[in-house]
């Protein structure tokens, strides 16, 4: 069992609440939500209870609300859905550092014939909004930017966008599931026309998700064969999960700003401590604007993944900027747009908090962390 979990951006625990929400619908409300029948119908109540619940999460209409499996598919309904229901926009406006749930498919679309921008970021990954300006000049886009970034917790001015975006007559997605339950969102106040959330990302299960689709917008379904969702997601709803998600944002609504605050404080104790006791640490992305619970900091001379196998073995959970896992020796692509330099972006580290984290947490961290660092450049094959 993992002593120190700080990968919350990652997945997150399983509320005990939400857990408690979700029993019934295994155990006795099993029946399936479109059947016409009584056993039916008292479960597809509570879906519509759910759906009420995420809406006002983000100031959505319940009918505005798809559950989907996840974030993932959430994206890709929003992109290519949309790009087949439009047909008349072949210009796709994206940035270079947002989860591959986006980059896939817009590269995807590009092969298709859409003609693909992707917006730069500066060194603390701000984004430039004069390209974008530009690019709306030149025709209608589907535009999709997300609303904080995974890696760096980087907050984008997705209201500033939305305006700028509208104002040219063209379509805005944003990825917000690292930024629901973390941060204030309205969908009535802020004109994005489709939004992504994920349950695993606010303590729901793995498994559940849901896209906001502004009334009035279209797009197609991406899955077909069935009624379910007003047509728009075909396949029987998994109920246990969505009674989940919709606990998971009563919750997050509940107590957002008071967690906020609480994990904030836990964040730049960390944040502080790192800096004080590791020499050679620069901290990634904008550290004024960015999300209440993410630090992403580089050592530098280390790689990422040595330093993961040794908080592991401290039984420390984080996550590495670095792709090298997955077989590559690139650093993030996220690091590279950046222009985070090489013996930095390829130590670069990200611990992300929850509602379940504590000060002990942190002390444990910064009792153990300079000690690894320390370690493991001593036998760097770096130059410094």
């Amino acid at each position: 069992m993992t002593e120190v979990y700080l990968d919350n951006n990652a997945t997150t625990q399983v509320a005990p609440e939400i857990i408690e929400a979700m029993m019934p619908f295994f155990e006795k409300l099993w029946g399936n939500p479109s059947s016409m029948h009584t056993f039916g119908g008292q479960v597809k109540k509570h879906v519509e209870q759910a759906r009420e619940q995420v809406a006002a999460l983000i100031g959505a209409e319940p009918s505005e609300i798809i559950f989907t499996s996840c974030g993932s598919e959430s994206d890709n309904m929003a992109l290519r859905g949309a790009a087949d229901a439009a047909g008349g926009w072949p210009h796709i406006i994206t940035t270079r550092v947002e989860h591959p749930a986006v980059l896939t498919p817009c590269r995807y679309l590009e092969k298709q014939g859409y003609r693909l921008t992707e917006l730069e970021v500066d060194s603390l990954g701000r984004l430039d909004l004069d390209p974008l300006k530009t690019g709306l000049r030149d025709s209608a886009a589907i535009v999709s930017i997300m609303w904080a970034n995974n890696e760096t917790g980087v907050i984008f001015p997705i209201g500033e966008i939305a305006e700028i975006v509208k104002g040219a007559g063209s379509l805005l997605h944003t990825d917000a599931v690292q930024a629901v339950g973390k941060l204030p969102i309205d969908v009535s106040k802020t004109p994005v026309d489709m939004l992504s959330l994920s349950g695993h990302k606010l303590h729901a299960p793995k498994g559940v998700g849901a896209l906001y689709v502004r009334k009035g917008t279209k797009v197609n379904p991406l899955i077909m064969g069935g009624h379910q969702e007003r047509g728009r997601r075909a396949g029987t709803e998994n109920v246990p999960y969505i009674v989940g998600l919709g606990r998971a944002c009563e919750l997050a609504a509940q107590n957002m700003e008071e967690e906020a605050i609480r994990v904030a404080a836990m964040r730049d104790r960390l944040e502080a401590g790192i800096l004080k006791s590791c020499p050679d640490v620069r901290v990634n992305g904008d550290r004024q604007n960015r999300l209440p619970n993410t630090l992403n900091v580089s050592f530098e001379f280390i790689e990422g993944e040595a330093i993961l196998l040794s908080l592991n073995e401290l039984e420390v959970a984080a996550s590495s900027g670095s792709a090298c896992t997955s077989g590559s020796l690139e650093p993030s692509h996220v690091m590279r747009a950046m222009g985070v330099p090489f013996t930095a972006a390829h130590g670069s580290i990200r611990f992300s908090l929850s509602r379940y984290n504590t000060e002990k947490d942190i002390d444990y961290v910064l009792e153990h962390l300079p000690r690894v660092v320390a370690r493991l450049r001593e036998i760097s094959p770096f130059v410094r």
